[in-house]
């Protein structure tokens, strides 16, 4: 794998350095939202008798067959990019795409989502953790600040106090969830590859379908599918058309915008503004299945984005250790 030396956004000639910023939120939000809208669509098919590995796998398909062709377009005949960086891609395919799919799908078969998707997302704080051991940069104390309240707006959202126990081999397939979440933060983030992010979501998204394939071909992740009509917001829905969604929209367009935001804003930033995806699937889960969220859980929305506006005025206070 590369190494990933810092956590810089990298700039873009010719534009402000306001309008990169902008352009970066936007794209992390959008890909959040993206990413958001996958576990409510989901559920729908699975509701019908889908078995979650064909779900995701049937996703990351079709979004490798959209984004392949772009990614190819983007080298503009600079194959050598592909060699030198066969291994990051391969890295990124196995850990931020099947491996995170397959890690969370597997914890929540032993745990409910919501306990699951908050360990998954201190992926954001592991970021932080990992800059700081491995490359000096250390964090400041405003960093420290919206770091806690993002994880204390995560608690609200998902509403896990009423949880009695935890399963441990939930616990530990959630952990493998959040080790593939911070990989997907940290690659997306490095510039120093030179692949474009187009290349790098093609790359990820034909590894990360060849692995899910292969462990339903074994037979570690089930493969169940209908063609029965989902249901959402009372109203059904041709079986295709949630599939469409999720290839197109939370895979095609949330693992490519994910990478753009991270080339612009840098991993850890980047990290924390992803955390709206919990939001955007509490908002996505109440308009199309009718779990209608809790003042609670708005209260921990607003959190959230205290949080990354805090983690965004401590990143420039960062200090780089000699």
């Amino acid at each position: 794998m590369t190494a990933i030396t810092h956590d810089t956004a990298a700039a873009r000639p010719g534009l402000p350095a306001g309008t990169h910023l902008v352009g970066g939120l936007a794209f992390a939000t959008v890909s959040a939202v993206s990413f958001g809208l996958s576990g409510p669509l989901a559920r729908g098919l699975i509701d019908t008798g889908w078995s979650p590995g064909a779900v995701v796998t049937v996703r990351i398909g079709l979004a490798a067959l959209v984004v392949a062709p772009l990614g190819l377009s983007a080298l503009k005949g600079r194959w050598f990019l592909l060699r030198r960086n066969a291994a990051l891609i391969a890295v990124y395919g196995a850990l931020a795409v099947a491996g995170a799919q397959f890690a969370y799908f597997s914890a929540v078969s032993y745990m409910q989502v919501g306990p699951a998707l908050l360990i998954e997302y201190t992926a954001p704080a592991a970021v932080v953790v990992w800059l700081w051991l491995r490359h000096g940069q250390r964090p400041g104390p405003v960093t420290l600040v919206g770091a806690g309240l993002a994880a204390a707006g995560l608690t609200l959202v998902l509403d896990v106090f009423s949880e009695s126990s935890l399963s441990t081999p939930g616990v530990l397939w959630a952990l493998g969830a959040m080790v593939g979440a911070t990989s997907y933060f940290l690659i997306s983030a490095d510039v120093d590859n030179g692949l474009p992010p187009l290349t790098l979501a093609a790359g990820g998204l034909t590894v990360g379908t060849a692995i899910l394939t292969v462990l339903g071909a074994v037979g570690l992740l089930p493969m169940h599918a209908n063609t029965r009509p989902a249901t959402y917001a009372g109203h059904g829905v041709e079986w295709w058309v949630p599939l469409l969604l999720l290839g197109l929209v939370t895979a095609a367009v949330a693992y490519t915008f994910g990478i753009a935001a991270g080339r612009r804003l840098g991993s850890r930033l980047a990290s924390f503004v992803a955390l709206l995806e919990v939001l955007s699937a509490v908002v996505f889960a109440w308009l199309l299945l009718g779990e209608l969220p809790r003042p609670v859980q708005l209260a921990g929305g607003a959190l959230i984005l205290t949080g990354v506006v805090a983690v965004k005025v401590g990143e420039r206070r960062v200090q780089v250790s000699p």
